[in-house]
């Protein structure tokens, strides 16, 4: 399918201000499949990493990440003195509760922290589910912009993920302490663990949250959608922004150790060698949409000529992003950047 046949053949939605706030109103070109993965019927599993770190992941991740499927969302937890850290809550309830199931397989000790690492559904829909005590955890940004359109970002879940896979239930529960762009936050779990929340700035959004466990065993980082899962899979970059995040994920990117265990944000767990994909994919079209820009090319040249066939290795949703948001963002930036605005 050639680049002008697939952006016809998409269908066109509006596109609320949940995600990309300086717009209240644009166009979105949907994905070729809907829902992206079915919350109805995704197996969540456990997978301890180190000492009382967990990675919680779909059941298909192991063996699917690598086809180019799309996975569900993974999360995790960490079990400390005082009680549990959990990574994420989850697009419904019946995926929070085979989140906790698991949390109980391990321990009986109460849910403490939940932090969220983006403002998209599918990593927070559940904090209405949490108990009264959890002190829940996010990016300033994340959860300014959930207070503000919550509703909005309702139902932009449910255009991508299906009615009637319980995000309608959903009501919004505020953060009760919020990391603000460029500062850290660290929890003590005890027995030498501790985590720490990194915010950054805008990596694929506004709203993400780096996680890091450092503890005597090494280290472990949640890396949320900036690093959405190894090869074949490229960055969801439809919120609106491009230089930012290629800034952004190199900072993460060099922060991580080559022995650290990583957990991407849709993907099995991997390491550092398993996240230079996206470093290299948004380096290359940073450098292929410069070289547009500055021949005088218009978006639709740039998008005929910026192909990366290199990069297009059996992802099933790279010409969505590629040519509906990946090229139209970083020709907007750069645009921008050479004009000086």
């Amino acid at each position: 399918m050639t680049t002008s046949t697939f952006c016809k053949a998409a269908t066109i939605i509006l596109w609320a201000a949940c995600f990309v706030p300086s717009q209240t109103k644009a166009q979105m070109a949907m994905p070729p499949k809907i829902p992206i993965w079915d919350a109805n019927l995704v197996t969540l599993k456990a997978k301890k990493i180190a000492d009382n770190v967990y990675a919680v992941m779909p059941s298909t991740a192991e063996t699917e990440t690598s086809r180019g499927i799309p996975q569900a969302t993974t999360a995790g937890f960490i079990v400390g003195d005082k009680g549990v850290l959990l990574i994420e809550t989850m697009l419904s309830k019946r995926l929070y509760d085979q989140l906790i199931q698991l949390v109980r397989s391990v321990t009986s000790k109460p849910i403490a922290f939940a932090v969220n690492t983006s403002d998209h559904g599918d990593h927070c829909f559940g904090n209405y589910l949490l108990p009264e005590q959890a002190i829940v955890i996010q990016n300033e940004f994340c959860h300014t912009n959930l207070t503000q359109n919550y509703e909005s970002i309702k139902q932009f879940m449910i255009k991508l993920f299906g009615a009637g896979r319980g995000i309608e239930e959903s009501v919004h529960r505020p953060a009760n302490v919020t990391v603000p762009t460029n500062q850290r936050m660290k929890v003590d779990m005890g027995n030498n663990t501790v985590v720490e929340l990194i915010n950054v700035g805008t990596a694929q959004s506004p709203a993400d949250l780096f996680v890091k466990v450092t503890q005597t065993q090494g280290t472990v980082w949640w890396v949320g959608n900036p690093f959405i899962a190894e090869s074949p899979a490229i960055p969801w970059l439809f919120d609106g922004y491009f230089l930012d995040p290629v800034t952004n994920l190199k900072r993460i990117y060099d922060m991580v150790g080559d022995n650290d265990v990583v957990v991407p944000g849709h993907g099995r767990v991997t390491n550092k060698a398993g996240i230079k994909f996206t470093i290299d994919y948004v380096s290359g079209l940073r450098d292929n949409v410069r070289k547009a820009v500055n021949a005088g090319y218009s978006l639709a040249q740039t998008q005929k000529e910026v192909v990366m066939p290199e990069f297009n290795r059996g992802y099933e949703l790279f010409e969505w992003l590629h040519f509906n948001f990946n090229i139209p963002n970083a020709y907007k930036d750069i645009s921008r950047q050479n004009s000086g605005k």
